[in-house]
């Protein structure tokens, strides 16, 4: 299934896709909301599923309404950094041997299509496309007869939006060019982890003004969505509703000769993840 939520901010309606690709399906009569207690609600998600193929759900004018993060109530955004070979390779460091972890806050999340904002003093803001992987049932010390893509509820397209002088050269932690509002464009879809059966076959693709500047697949991963999930769980619990970023593949601003043709306001970037859908964001001063 692809699940979505529409409408304005903090007012979205848990919305369907059916599977023409185009008709929106109102699932308000249902569930309240599409967040971490319904994905760890396996009757629930049956009675959509259900629902849906008896054609009893009441269609949406999709006529400019607006689509927000597919996901409300975020516990925690975990962000792999450095995860892809080739992305390891034209920032100059050598691949991690262990999975590089930092953190977003839950509301750096915006919609899809929404504006995202170059913060102010900002010279190296920068673009990520990423595949996000959302997390169904809770885990914590997965052990390595466990399948960790049993605790996946579903995957989405994530923008892990950066800013390299405030990540990099300002001091401290990655966390000061991270966590700038609206930095991590979420969406459109939740597509359930049923319609996604090899994560390491997607493909990733970002433009900037209409000039292609990611083209990769998940198949560079340095360590693969399972081997992530296990990792994180050694180090925290994941919870039902979490969302984790799996790093993204070069081409990024930083990765590019001088001048680095970092992000403007009035810039416009587009991003797509096989089979999750497509972004698309102005981009504007704070």
């Amino acid at each position: 299934m692809k699940l979505l939520r529409v409408g304005t901010s903090g007012a979205e309606r848990p919305a369907l896709l059916d599977e023409d690709g185009t008709t929106l399906r109102d699932l308000s009569g249902l569930v309240t909301d599409i967040d971490g207690a319904l994905l760890a609600d396996a009757s629930a998600l049956a009675r959509i599923r259900a629902a849906a193929q008896a054609g009893e759900l009441p269609a949406l004018a999709a006529d400019g309404l607006r689509v927000g993060p597919p996901l409300a109530r975020i516990g925690k955004v975990v962000c792999i950094g450095l995860n892809y070979h080739d992305h390891a390779a034209e920032t100059g460091a050598d691949a991690p041997a262990e999975p590089v972890v930092f953190f977003k806050a839950a509301d750096t999340v915006v919609g899809p299509n929404d504006t995202v904002l170059v913060p102010r003093r900002s010279r190296k803001t920068d673009w990520e496309v990423e595949l996000a992987v959302v997390i169904g049932r809770t885990a914590r010390y997965l052990e390595d007869d466990e399948d960790p893509l049993s605790y996946v509820a579903g995957y989405a397209i994530s923008h892990d939006v950066s800013e390299r002088e405030f990540q990099i050269e300002r001091g401290g932690t990655w966390d000061k060019g991270k966590n700038c509002e609206t930095f991590n464009p979420l969406g459109p879809w939740l597509v359930t982890a049923d319609e996604v059966p090899d994560p390491q076959a997607l493909s990733l693709r970002l433009w900037v003004n209409g000039g292609l500047k990611q083209n990769g697949s998940t198949a560079d991963q340095i360590f693969p969505v399972a081997e992530v999930v296990r990792y994180v769980s050694q180090f925290m619990t994941l919870y039902p509703g979490d969302v984790i970023n799996t790093g993204t593949p070069a081409g990024v601003a930083m990765g590019q000769p001088e001048p680095k043709p970092y992000l403007r306001a009035g810039d416009v970037v587009e991003l797509e993840v096989e089979g999750l859908g497509r972004q698309r964001q102005d981009l504007k001063n704070a």
